[in-house]
């Protein structure tokens, strides 16, 4: 039998066969029990004390991150055909009764092809009021047929998911084929033409500066952080890029199985390493640096998390990746994958214990007894279970018989992040406007305010909180203007008009981050903005505040970089999701410690009996609906063509 290293490589333009998506889907299920068992032979060992893994654990990951089955073969293009074109293959197999657990994209994705293909699926959601996951927008009704959230009811704003890559073939290729329209997302700021205007801000140290400006000449950001005199010229983005070369060289022009082996030998050198530790040891950077791309590049609340992970992001998606979203919201992608199956789903059912064993699954849930509604217990049967929650949830419940130890140690450990969003609506798209239009709206609201605002002489007591003509009437109390006033920035001066679509801005107090959205909302003259958008440390420290206390201090941060002057458009309607509050969701999202890719992930998402695992966290796209999706067709395959 020849050596499978001197079989010729796979043609990547040839998609493969119905039996080797098949095959793969199941060699990657259980690449956990092949890795257990390459390990225990001692085969393709890391040298005694080595903290880097084996050599079979290393390709197990790459295989992981390129989407590919145990014969280095692509699996997307076959997961596609089974999503978006022929479902799941025939099968000689009895049809099964199926429970799947959760009604994620991942969740509902699977129920779809499940039940189109002649199985009996229940799926059981915790939530009783809407599916999703973390696709959740703020809207006015949807399937959960919200009431309005903002003060404007044509308004709407991602609580989740709010971008989605053109690099993701799965999720373009479903929003296109359920007919959904999609449009341009500005990651980047634009100008009236729509090109890339890199006006939006910079706010550190003290220092305001354009994105394009700092760009040119990054010298007076950088030595505010106290760079080295070699770091000064240089912008924080190529610091990052540079900083990241010597790994992409592993994979730069590489194909087939030397790809694979280049992302393994990425994962055997630098798995185990945080990103600090890669920034300062292997890059070379001091702390002040270390600051400096932390603040810029949104690394500071990630540098303690796995290097990989932030390397893993940077490779799939490159600075020419183009972003899209869905007018109307990303729930409305939620909405037609609900439609397809929703005499499938028990809405408000939690999962409170699992039994697994001689073919059969048994799932325990209880109501959530909401608005005065009795408390109910109910049990589900099955012949196989598809658990799509997070492992953070998953911890909180009893399964018996206990599950392999790699599975129990993956649900213990696994890292799950903080994120948290506070959104603000304004009257008016003040982010658009230039001078001239400044000028016009303010003295609207009272001849030559817009002067005293240049000059920091306009009121500071919250009396021009939402004082705009256009703001409606009734949503700004006593109260809020008080806790505006004693929350609102000291600074008092103007930078010059945003004039900016889209794009985001960041800065170094707690908004951290800030986007504008990327289009008008039809038939409306306001908008809402993501005025504070951070991650892990950073998230928890607006955890800690209750809801509406988190709106005025966001609009003061708002201010700190835009100038005061944007609070007479304030409507003083906010909203705000805390993903590790949120109680279905556990977390944003699983972002790896050091080592986790190559310890824990091959456990998560191995099949145990009856048992099948999916969601964005069984896959190395977390956070992101493809990698929902990839696990959705890979778990429908093995429970489709299991015994």
């Amino acid at each position: 039998m020849p050596d499978p290293a001197d079989a010729a490589p796979a043609d990547p333009t040839r998609r493969p066969s119905r039996r080797t998506l098949i095959a793969g889907a199941a060699a990657v299920a259980g690449a956990g029990a092949l890795t257990v068992a390459a390990a225990s032979a001692g085969t393709s060992r890391a040298p005694a004390g080595s903290a880097r893994p084996d050599w079979e654990t290393c390709l197990t990951a790459a295989r992981a991150v390129l989407v590919r089955g145990d014969d280095d073969a692509p699996l997307v293009p076959g997961y596609a055909d089974v999503l978006l074109r022929g479902g799941l293959p025939r099968s000689r197999m009895p049809r099964k009764k199926v429970l799947v657990v959760g009604a994620g994209p991942a969740g509902l994705t699977a129920a779809h092809l499940l039940s189109a293909a002649g199985h009996r699926v229940t799926v059981i959601e915790a939530n009783g009021n809407r599916v999703g996951g973390r696709i959740k927008t703020f809207r006015t009704g949807g399937h959960e047929n919200s009431p309005a959230p903002f003060a404007d009811p044509l308004q709407y704003a991602e609580a989740g998911a709010m971008r989605i890559p053109d690099s993701h073939p799965l999720v373009t290729g479903l929003i296109d084929s359920l007919g959904l329209r999609r449009r341009r997302f500005h990651l980047v700021d634009v100008d009236g033409s729509g090109r890339p205007a890199h006006r939006t801000w910079i706010h550190a140290n003290g220092i305001r500066v354009r994105r394009a400006d700092y760009a040119r000449a990054p010298q007076a950001l950088n030595r505010s952080f106290g760079v080295p005199k070699e770091h000064e010229g240089v912008p924080a983005s190529r610091l990052v890029r540079d900083a990241f070369a010597p790994v992409r060289a592993e994979i730069d022009g590489r194909k087939d199985r030397a790809l694979v082996e280049g992302w393994a030998r990425i994962f055997q050198r630098y798995g185990h390493m945080s990103m600090y530790r890669y920034l300062t040891e292997e890059a070379g950077f001091g702390e002040r640096t270390v600051d400096l791309v932390g603040t810029v590049e949104n690394l500071t609340s990630r540098l303690h998390l796995a290097f990989v992970h932030s390397f893993i992001g940077a490779s799939l998606i490159s600075p020419e990746t183009a972003f899209f979203e869905l007018p109307g919201g990303t729930a409305t992608l939620a909405d037609a994958l609900y439609a397809r199956v929703d005499k499938l789903v028990r809405l408000d059912r939690r999962v409170t214990r699992i039994a697994h064993g001689d073919g059969r699954v048994s799932v325990d849930t209880v109501s959530e007894g909401r608005g005065g509604a009795p408390v109910e217990r109910e049990t589900f049967t099955g012949d196989s279970a598809i658990i799509t929650i997070p492992f953070s949830g998953l911890r909180h419940i009893p399964v018996t018989p206990p599950l392999s130890y790699g599975k129990r140690r993956a649900i213990t450990e696994l890292h799950y992040d903080a994120a948290t969003k506070v959104l603000l609506e304004f009257s008016r798209r003040w982010w658009e406007f230039d001078e001239a239009a400044w000028r016009r709206e303010l003295d609207a609201v009272q001849p030559g305010l817009y002067r005293r605002y240049q000059l920091g002489q306009a009121p500071a007591d919250g009396t021009m909180l939402g004082a705009h003509p256009s703001v409606p009437r009734g949503h700004v109390s006593a109260a809020q203007r008080a806790h505006y006033a004693a929350c609102r920035s000291v600074g008092r001066d103007q930078p010059e008009a945003a004039g900016v679509v889209g794009g985001g801005s960041a800065t170094d107090n707690a908004n951290r981050f800030m986007f504008q959205p990327s289009h008008p909302v039809e038939g409306s003259r306001g908008g809402v903005v993501l005025a504070s958008y951070s991650w892990s440390d950073d998230a928890l420290k607006w955890d800690s505040l209750d809801d509406a206390e988190r709106y005025p201090r966001a609009l003061a941060g708002m201010q700190e970089v835009y100038g005061q002057r944007i609070e007479v458009f304030c409507t003083g309607v906010g909203r705000t999701q805390s993903w590790m509050r949120d109680p279905y969701a556990y977390g944003e999202a699983s972002v790896l410690l050091p080592g986790q890719h190559t310890e824990l992930l091959p456990h998560v998402r191995s099949a145990e009996g009856s048992l099948h695992f999916a969601g964005c966290h069984t896959s190395v796209k977390p956070a992101w609906i493809e990698g929902a999706l990839e696990s959705a067709v890979r778990t429908a395959l093995e429970v489709h063509t299991s015994a």
